[in-house]
């Protein structure tokens, strides 16, 4: 897993309020049109954060989907907020919350995601897919 790059300007703070860490996104598999991100996203501010909206100019749609059990079955759904309580962390990760990166747009060298709240810019980060989990 390669650690996340945080892009988005920080102000005075020597701390950013949000990191994220043990980022992993998996290239999509050749034929499919749909790959996974895992990360632990850490809120070092006082104040929650709220995410609402993820970008990637490499995939035509990324979603945060939620795996629960119903009745001995894993199912996927989509939520469209992710909360990051202050001084916490949130895990995404297989069979839990994780990102579904839909629609590759070219061939992935580099994959940048950038995390929104509205129209606001939390973080951009850029990371290097792997292969099979590797």
């Amino acid at each position: 897993m390669l650690p996340g790059i945080l892009l988005a300007a920080c102000g005075a703070d020597p701390q950013p309020p949000l990191v994220a860490s043990d980022v992993e996104v998996r290239a999509p598999m050749p034929g499919m049109s749909v790959s996974a991100g895992y990360m632990v996203l850490t809120n070092n501010s006082d104040a929650d954060i709220l995410i609402n909206g993820i970008s990637s100019p490499e995939f035509g749609a990324v979603e945060v989907h939620e795996t629960t059990l119903v009745n001995g079955v894993a199912r996927m759904r989509p939520i469209s907020e992710l909360l990051i309580r202050a001084r916490g962390s949130v895990r995404l990760e297989p069979g839990g919350l994780h990102l579904m990166m839909m629609r590759p747009q070219r061939d992935i060298a580099t994959i940048t995601l950038n995390l929104h709240h509205g129209d606001l810019l939390l973080m951009s980060l850029q990371t290097s897919p792997t292969f099979n989990g590797n």
